[in-house]
């Protein structure tokens, strides 16, 4: 499902614990690290697509999860022609994502990277907020950015550790 533009709907996901700390997981057989995120289908709201990605991705299900909070509008990211199916050069151009911050209410004991007949992951890690983002590839990054700053603001009114402050604070201090 690309829209008319060349972008694939998906949702991506910030899970923080209670120490607001984020979970990061390793791609499978590769050396870069990156939230859950995956593709809304066809007649699924971004909400219905994270709680399914979620469940498939790290094995948490809505109850070890709260939402506090998603970003007000879709943020895009071209995806190098190189990476691109030959079959789908021409029409798409790369990903359009609501993107989701969760607090963690379960356990980590609750992760199970092996929850899907294909796994997206093969480690996590809980890592700062506001950890440097090399790890990720690099087309990425802008819209991990973009998500991170709008989506801090939750964490404030969630009474972390960070309340009170704003993202250009935080930023400054990281």
């Amino acid at each position: 499902m690309i829209d008319r533009d060349g972008y694939r709907p998906n949702v991506g996901i910030i899970i923080c614990n209670a120490h607001n700390k984020v979970f990061w997981g390793k791609r499978i057989r590769e050396h870069s690290w990156q939230f859950p995120q995956g593709g809304i289908k066809h007649g699924e709201t971004p909400e219905q697509a994270m709680y399914r990605e979620l469940t498939e991705e790290v094995g948490l299900l809505p109850q070890h999860v709260r939402i506090l909070g998603r970003t007000r509008d879709w943020l895009r990211y071209d995806v190098p022609s190189h990476w691109v199916k030959r079959e789908w050069r021409g029409s798409y151009k790369g990903q359009k994502q609501i993107w989701f911050l969760l607090r963690l209410v379960g356990r980590d004991t609750d992760v199970s990277l092996r929850a899907s007949s294909h796994p997206e992951f093969d480690a996590w890690r809980w890592s700062d907020y506001w950890v440097p983002l090399e790890g990720v590839i690099e087309f990425k990054r802008e819209v991990y950015k973009q998500a991170l700053n709008e989506l801090v603001t939750h964490l404030g009114a969630d009474k972390g550790p960070h309340s009170g402050k704003s993202s250009e604070e935080l930023l400054r201090a990281s």
